[in-house]
């Protein structure tokens, strides 16, 4: 299928965060939805733009991204969905139907739809939410960007064998997070260590995650129930349930614009040939130069491709 390419090169990142000059745009905030604390990071003025992020990240992948979008006259809201960053992490609810229908109220409660569907934006696992929230609450979403991920059930399954060492590199987490208290056993007080080969490995830039930035997603990733959580996203929606729920979600295929952009040193053109299966208008890209970790690896295209597509 046909995508465009999009080179990407050093230019395309930032000087390292500045926490001061940050938070005078934003600010952090939280809401209770039936139970649950939604912790999120908010700033701009405009039509609002929700940013949903992945697994082991938070809402802070989207620092760069954010101050770009709110320059370009819209709301940026960056969320960490239940389990990630700041939110609670409840000991269950992580299949993508309770995610969706938390994200729906989570919406509500902050009145993004008052004036119309709202823009969704997702990196990673924040795809699976994205992708089910626009299926289960078509209603609420104006236009979907998704980047670098797979979405299980849908994106063809890799050949059987031994993988090659640059697929294994990208994807072997995927049958060991889903193995049962293993990956907690291994994993639980080496979050740190974790965390710097995941980075070194899947960027192409991967100072563009600074020993701060590592500091912040260890603290995350320690919590108590952290790792928990983010197995049990990965162990449901992974698994047959998971699967075969996104499938039933295929069959009718999303009606809003999508936007879907691939890593070249990540999946490629994996995402766009995916989303053409499960949505009718489909502009797919793929970021040469960059891996997986685009919104930190390359904001600036990021933001530009966002902004352009979804204007303000």
């Amino acid at each position: 299928m046909t995508h465009d390419i999009v080179q990407t090169s050093a230019a395309d990142t930032l000087p390292p965060f500045d926490p001061a000059t940050f938070w005078t745009q934003f600010h952090h905030d939280t809401v209770v939805i039936k139970g649950v604390r939604l912790h999120f990071v908010d700033g701009g003025s405009g039509a609002p733009i929700l940013l949903l992020p992945g697994w082991p990240q938070s809402w802070y992948a989207w620092r760069y991204v954010m101050p770009l979008l709110a320059r370009a006259g819209r709301r940026v809201i960056a969320l960490d969905p239940r389990g990630m960053g700041d939110s609670d992490r409840p000991a269950s609810g992580y299949e993508m139907r309770t995610v969706a229908a938390e994200l729906h109220d989570f919406v509500a409660a902050l009145r993004l739809t008052e004036n119309g569907p709202v823009d969704i934006v997702g990196h990673d696992m924040g795809v699976w939410i994205g992708y089910a929230f626009a299926a289960e609450w078509p209603d609420d979403v104006k236009r979907l960007a998704v980047f670098d991920a797979a979405l299980p059930g849908i994106t063809p399954p890799p050949p059987p064998g031994i993988p090659s060492a640059e697929a294994n590199v990208k994807t072997w987490h995927l049958a060991f997070n889903r193995l049962d208290d293993l990956p907690e056993i291994l994993l639980q007080g080496r979050e740190r260590e974790l965390l710097t080969w995941l980075f070194r490995n899947k960027a192409v830039r991967p100072w563009t995650i600074t020993p701060a930035d590592l500091g912040e997603y260890v603290r995350v990733n320690a919590a108590p129930g952290a790792t928990r959580a983010a197995l049990s996203y990965q162990r449901h929606n992974l698994g047959p349930e998971g699967i075969a729920r996104t499938r039933a979600r295929a069959e009718r295929k999303l009606a809003m614009p999508v936007l879907a952009i691939g890593a070249e040193s990540g999946g490629g053109a994996m995402l766009p040939d995916t989303m053409r299966l499960v949505a009718t208008d489909v502009r797919g890209a793929v970021f040469a130069g960059c891996g997986h970790y685009v919104p930190e690896e390359a904001p600036r295209a990021v933001a530009e491709q966002i902004i352009r597509f979804m204007g303000n």
